[in-house]
């Protein structure tokens, strides 16, 4: 793709993630990218964010937000016609994400103009995109705006996640990553039982880039927890088999030991 300046882009409101994922992510972009790039943060709250961070306000979007979904809707407020300053296509990351390689080939595939999102494989018979990480130009997704905005809680009902609805109504359609690229924490990484009770979770050859959507997040993983408040042991995971959410068999599968190279990369 023939641009001079590699825009990445996330978004943070509330109190759920704040300063300590954005400048982790930061950090993991500076690393892992070939300069000259922009790293801009759309947020509600600009203190203790580093300061080579690019911060904006949250753009406007006066919906109530749907209620009873799964989906992360607020994202839907980087469809506008404009964004911050920027121009031409930018690259989102979530901010509970891990990169442990070069970024520059999200930028390089496809042509400019495209909107590529990454590959969502808890939905392997259906070919839907994953915003963890996604690409798209600003503006172009304006008329998925305008179309949330009419009645936001109605889209969240038949769509149930904001991923689903860019990929089916997305302007020109949509294109995806190649599937190494970006992989699913709990999908590809943990071991299937029992393994997972005697090895860590592995990073498979040719990830660029672990999400952790569901619950669990990098520093769960760097404790083996599977996810807040989980036990971090095998003794006390056995214990609360019967009382488990997800019966016994689940239950089981739903342990991990401690994963040392998250650790590795996800910092500042």
């Amino acid at each position: 793709m023939n641009t001079s300046v590699k825009q990445v882009i996330c978004i943070n409101w509330g109190t759920k993630y704040g300063p300590p994922f954005i400048n982790r992510l930061y950090g993991m972009v500076a690393r892992n990218i070939t300069p000259p790039f922009t790293f801009t943060c759309f947020t509600d709250n600009t203190a203790g964010i580093r300061p080579e961070v690019l911060c904006e306000p949250l753009p406007q979007l006066d919906v109530v937000m749907p209620v009873r979904t799964l989906g992360i809707w607020p994202k839907a407020r980087l469809w506008g016609k404009e964004l911050g300053n920027l121009q031409g296509d930018v690259l989102f990351l979530d901010l509970d994400m891990v990169i442990v390689d070069s970024l520059d080939p999200f930028f390089e595939f496809g042509e400019p103009g495209d909107i590529i999102l990454s590959r969502n494989p808890a939905k392997p018979l259906e070919r839907l995109g994953q915003t963890s990480l996604f690409r798209f130009p600003v503006g172009k997704l304006f008329p998925l705006q305008e179309k949330f905005r009419e009645n936001p809680q109605a889209i969240a009902d038949e769509y149930r996640f904001e991923q689903r609805f860019v990929t089916r109504n997305a302007p020109g359609g949509i294109k995806l990553f190649p599937r190494n690229w970006v992989r699913h924490f709990r999908h590809h990484c943990r071991r299937p039982f029992p393994l997972n009770y005697f090895l860590a979770p592995k990073l498979p050859k040719g990830t660029r880039v672990v999400i952790f959507p569901g619950g669990l997040h990098p520093q769960h993983a760097i404790e083996g927890r599977y996810g807040p408040n989980k036990p971090n042991n095998v003794r006390d995971h056995l214990k609360e088999i019967w009382k488990s959410e997800v019966g016994p068999l689940s239950h089981l599968r739903h342990y991990i030991r401690p994963t040392d190279w998250v650790g590795e990369y996800w910092r500042e």
